[in-house]
Parts: structure tokens; C-alpha cells; sequence
């Protein structure tokens, strides 16, 4: 579902329904909207891109809200009052002063391909042109919005925040594979003698490039990277919403009977009443149309489950909008029937990463 060179996606996810949903969905008659709080490696796929046996991708007929627990929807009864404004943080500048002297620069990571994802170590975050766009976008989307960009997307701005009502963050995310800790030890040149053999916490692990991340210090003194632990110790209570714009921010450590640990966690205990974040490395430019159509559906009133089904379910059907356009193109004249400019989003690689999870009813932007 990741690489959208890859032209089996479609008959693996057929196999994947049939092991996992296809028993599901004898039990569920008519019902069309579904809370998931799967467990293990089920965390990490997007359920909607499932195909059933009808050849109907999941998203086509079910509204998918995901859960951490049960419990989840308990926790939701007990509302908390936003205490700021929107807030959205893009488009950092992640070199402030001179570049770290043990990052180069990697052209051949994700994030030199346009996709906002890059790997943590060794290597230098670059500049994401789509989330300019998107800041702007939401900007005039997003009533009362305070916009941070460059400089001023920083790490010490996002630890300030205080209950705001929305909180949307477009940047490179992260997510690193397990090391031994001698060799995490030895990466950040301290002695490595002692070292256990045990992991590193999950929780460092995940996390966002903000504002100085290549040079490791900024502005407000913290080093640019928020980890899924720093994440978890901010005031969210009262968020109705937490976007992360990046790649990779729903993923972390799977635990069979415990979840993910990541970012995912982090938000949840962080009090956020809901969260959108993506399973792999995403499109830039896909991902800013997506969350400016998804912006645009919430303040039209649409729930927040419901209005990412929408754009997904748009990006869909933009494979067959493309082929229909340009079959158009070959009858007519040239110069009488215009090509189309979408382009074709239909693979899962541009419209399943993101989830949506927690509250899933409509909120007031």
C-alpha cells in the first residue's frame, strides 16, 4: 500500500480482508460505522483500503474510526474547554546556524523524493515547499488561526501551547527502527561501555522536525526534534483536534495487548480528543491538497471521521476522473477539451496513510 510503483496492492489487500474482515463483516448487518481498536501489527494498516469481495475498497461502504482501547469512548464523554485558538505550525526552517557536523546530506531519502519523511540519523531534513501551501491554506480556512512559520515553528513554541482548540503540524516526521542501546549510545559519541542490551525507549524513538532540527539548537534553546515522549508531557486538554502533517505518525513500536508507541500514544496522553496522522511516508503535495479539502469539509459541518472518507473516497476516484478526462482529450480537438489537472491519486499510497482517530463527530473551527 506504501509504494504506489507496486500494481498488487489491490489483490493483497483482497487476501488481508479476507483474513481479518470478511468473518467481521457477517456480524455486522447493516451497520456502516465501525470503531477499531485493533491490536499488534493490525495497528498499522489502514483499514478502509481493504478490499472485500466485491473488489470495494473499505472506505467505499464503512465510516472507520480508530481507538486505542475500548475505553476510548468513555474518556471522549468527559469534554474539556479549548483555552486557545487554533494553531497550526509548518514550513520550519530546520537550518538555523551552521548544519550539525555529523549530518550529510542524503539525497537519495524520501525527503529529497517529496514526501515528508526522512531518516532521523546521519541525515539533514529538507525544506517541504507543499507545507508553505498548506500553512497558507489553513490560514484562510480556519477561523482566528495563528499561523507559525520558519523560525518561529519551533520545538519551544509547540511545548507552549495551552489547550488550544485545533493543533496542526506540517513537517517531516519520524520513526526509528530498534537499535541496540550500545549502538544509539556510540551514535551520540558517549562512552557505549556500559550500555544494556535492552532497546531504546519506543518514545524517542518517534517524533517531529521543527524549527533548527539541523543544527540541533534553536531560537528557544531546545535541540528542533519533539519526540513522542516530549509529546506525551504537552497540555492537550481541551485540543479537539491534533493533525500531523508529516510521515510516519501513526506508527511506533508494536506491543501485542498494548498498541502502538509513538506519537500516537503520546497524543492520547497528552489529553488531544482526537488525532489525524499518517501509517508511512507521505506525498507532499497530495498531503496538502488532502488536508486543505479535509479543513474545507470541517468548517462546511462535515463529522471528523467523515470528512477524511470524503477526500479519501475524492482521491479514489481520481483515477478514473484521469482516464475519463483524457479519453476525452483523444475524441475532441486539441484545444477543445483540456486535459485534466488532479492527476490520478487513486493508488493507497496517496490516500490511506492518514487515519483518523478518537472523536469522530463534527467539530466548530
Amino acid at each position: 500500500l506504501s509504494n504506489p510503483r507496486r500494481a498488487d496492492a489491490r489483490r493483497l489487500a483482497r487476501a488481508a480482508d479476507e483474513l481479518i474482515m470478511r468473518p467481521v463483516r457477517k456480524e455486522l448487518g447493516d451497520t456502516r460505522r465501525l470503531f477499531l481498536s485493533p491490536d499488534g501489527a493490525l495497528n498499522l494498516i489502514p483499514f478502509g483500503a481493504l478490499v472485500d469481495e466485491r473488489e470495494r475498497h473499505l472506505v467505499e461502504d464503512y465510516s472507520i474510526t480508530y481507538l486505542t482501547s475500548g475505553r476510548d469512548l468513555l474518556r471522549l464523554s468527559a469534554k474539556a474547554e479549548s483555552r486557545q485558538g487554533a494553531l497550526v505550525l509548518a514550513d520550519p526552517t530546520f537550518d538555523l546556524g551552521a548544519p550539525r557536523a555529523d549530518a550529510a546530506q542524503n539525497t537519495n531519502a524520501p525527503a529529497a523524493q517529496g514526501r515528508r519523511s526522512l531518516d532521523f540519523a546521519g541525515a539533514l531534513f529538507s525544506r517541504l515547499p507543499g507545507t508553505e501551501g498548506e500553512a497558507r491554506a489553513l490560514g484562510a480556512t480556519v477561523p482566528g488561526v495563528k499561523v507559525l512559520t520558519g523560525a518561529q515553528a519551533s520545538e519551544g513554541a509547540l511545548k507552549a501551547v495551552s489547550g488550544p482548540s485545533v493543533l496542526h503540524v506540517a513537517t517531516h516526521g519520524f520513526f526509528l527502527p530498534d537499535r541496540p542501546r550500545a549502538d544509539v549510545a556510540l551514535t551520540r559519541g558517549t562512552v557505549a561501555g556500559d550500555a544494556a542490551p535492552a532497546g531504546e525507549n519506543p518514545l524517542l524513538r518517534s517524533g517531529l522536525a521543527l524549527a533548527g532540527a539541523n543544527t540541533g539548537r534553536a531560537a528557544d534553546g531546545e535541540d528542533g526534534v519533539l519526540t513522542a515522549l516530549e509529546a506525551a508531557g504537552l497540555d492537550l486538554w481541551g485540543t479537539k483536534l491534533v493533525v500531523l502533517s508529516a510521515c510516519e505518525t501513526g506508527v511506533g513500536q508494536v506491543e501485542n495487548g498494548e498498541g502502538v508507541y509513538g506519537l500516537r500514544r503520546a497524543l492520547v496522553l497528552a489529553g488531544a480528543e482526537s488525532q489525524v496522522m499518517s501509517l508511512w511516508q507521505v506525498s507532499d503535495d497530495a498531503t496538502r491538497d488532502l488536508m486543505i479539502d479535509y479543513y474545507k469539509r470541517l468548517q462546511a459541518g462535515e463529522g471528523r471521521t467523515e470528512a477524511l472518507r470524503q477526500v479519501q473516497l475524492s482521491m479514489l476516484r481520481s483515477g478514473a476522473r484521469e482516464a475519463a478526462g483524457a479519453q476525452r482529450g483523444l475524441a475532441g480537438q486539441a484545444g477543445q477539451q483540456p486535459p485534466p489537472t488532479a492527476g490520478d491519486r487513486s493508488h493507497p499510497f496517496y490516500w490511506a496513510s492518514f487515519i483518523q482517530s478518537g472523536e469522530w463527530r463534527g467539530l466548530k473551527l
